[in-house]
């Protein structure tokens, strides 16, 4: 999992419509950001789910007066991801040669 400090990409950035309702700042696929705090979470089936809080992003918080988190499952480590899109080159070039 997650520690504060540690630098992630965004692989899913899909989100309910209505989603900018409740929050006003939402990661972008492809974007890297860093984890400012690991919480428990809730998804939108009201299954608990882990979140994060991202340093470069700060939603107000909800009725409860609770920042909404991101689920964990929307990021990757940032050096899985940069060693996943080496790989993927790789593969492109050998398919052009």
């Amino acid at each position: 999992m997650f520690e504060p400090g540690q630098k992630v990409v965004c692989i899913d950035d899909k989100f309910p419509d209505g989603i900018r309702d409740i929050m006003n700042a939402l990661p972008v696929a492809g974007s890297s950001y860093t984890i400012r705090d690991l919480v428990p979470g809730v998804a939108w089936n009201l299954a608990e789910e882990p979140a994060v809080y991202l340093c470069e992003l700060v939603n107000l918080p909800n009725r409860h007066n609770i920042e909404p988190g991101f689920a964990c499952r929307r990021f990757v480590e940032l050096e899985e991801f940069v060693e996943h899109s080496e790989e993927e080159e790789s593969k492109e070039l050998i398919h052009t040669l």
